[in-house]
């Protein structure tokens, strides 16, 4: 929380940048980098996306979505590294088990999966979001095998087997004692209890479901620097921010027809409490590669595919620069006149700059 407060603020420093041609000048604060700041994904977000941009294949791709039930949403909540990578596992086992299977693809499938915990609300709710090539390699590794145009994985199969994957899981890490809980979870550490809890969450329907796929490789390179790197709330969807009330606007799903579109006023502190609901553990990956786009063999499989489908790296433009003005190597041109801005003063943390930095000509 203290990162978001002080970003771009004097609190973490920064520079002055003096115009070549005229006399303006401006003064830039340096970004805090962490990655629950709504300020500061968009560099992070552009970075990702153009190393991603070697692994596009010219197939069809898919975006498969798993959620928690709300029953286990509230045990998440209170074990987050735990249940959270079970959850990221759970999907790409799921979705590995059930494409290698001969009844369905018959092949081995790559991924990316992306964990979202929130709402449009800013509520607590976990899910995975999966971006899937349409295909993989055959068994023996000597052919591309093409899912049916349009048409991944039936979404029924996935939700039955990801459900069961995941309640053992979730046994196997309360019967080794990796699971705590408290106030109204209390009595779930008791085995008994919490065998009970998980035998009624076996017979509901678990929520998966895929949407239609993507216009092309250029749309899921798009689709993904949205998504890997949101937060919780960004600053485009907040209307107001007073002393005692936020308000933002959010998505009402409960709608069928017309504008989604609400805005919801929020006490400061219940706005604040939302928003840190969201914040993951220290260290913990919530961007995971599986499959043939596994890291430790991606390269060599994205080539043995691009010869399998006489394909060619993709030449994707992608508009790379940052928009960060703490950024010294992306200083945006003058606003008044147009020349190049330099930097001709840096400030520490804690710091303010000098009233007046001194013209550029003199500043060596």
């Amino acid at each position: 929380m203290s990162a978001v407060e002080n970003c771009r603020t004097a609190a973490l420093g920064g520079h002055v940048a003096a115009c070549t041609k005229c006399d303006h000048q401006h003064i830039a604060y340096n970004s805090c980098r962490n990655r629950h700041c709504p300020k500061c994904q968009g560099a992070a977000a552009q970075d990702w996306m153009l190393a991603r941009m070697e692994d596009l294949l010219p197939v069809e791709y898919f975006h498969v979505v798993f959620t928690l039930p709300a029953q286990i949403a509230d045990i998440a909540y209170q074990n987050k590294a735990a249940v959270y990578g079970l959850l990221l596992k759970t999907a790409a086992q799921t979705l590995l088990t059930i494409a290698a299977d001969p009844k369905h693809l018959g092949a081995r499938i790559g991924m990316t999966s992306v964990l979202h915990t929130w709402g449009s609300a800013m509520t607590h709710h976990p899910h995975v979001h999966v971006i899937v090539p349409g295909g993989g390699l055959s068994r023996d590794g000597s052919r591309w095998v093409a899912c049916r145009s349009g048409f991944f994985l039936p979404v029924k199969v996935l939700s039955r087997l990801f459900r069961r994957l995941f309640l053992e899981g979730l046994a196997r890490l309360h019967k080794t004692g990796k699971l705590r809980f408290f106030n109204d979870l209390s009595e779930l550490a008791d085995p008994g209890i919490f065998a009970a809890h998980l035998a009624a969450l076996r017979k509901t329907d678990w929520v998966v479901y895929a949407k239609p796929p993507f216009g092309g490789p250029e749309a899921v390179l798009a689709y993904l620097s949205r998504y890997t790197h949101r937060v919780a709330i960004s600053n485009h969807r907040l209307v107001s921010a007073e002393a005692n009330t936020v308000a933002f606007r959010w998505k009402d799903y409960r709608i069928k027809r017309g504008d989604h579109m609400r805005v919801m006023r929020l006490p400061t502190d219940e706005f604040i409490r939302r928003f840190l609901i969201h914040v993951l553990p220290s260290g913990f990956h919530r961007i995971r590669h599986t499959g043939f786009l596994a890291n430790g063999i991606r390269r060599g499989r994205i080539e043995t595919i691009r010869r399998l489908l006489d394909a060619k790296p993709s030449q994707t433009p992608v508009e790379a620069e940052s928009d960060d003005p703490s950024d010294p190597q992306q200083q945006q041109p003058c606003p008044k006149c147009g020349g190049q801005m330099r930097i001709i003063q840096t400030f520490l943390r804690g710091q303010t700059p000098k009233s007046r930095a001194p013209p550029w000509e003199d500043a060596a």
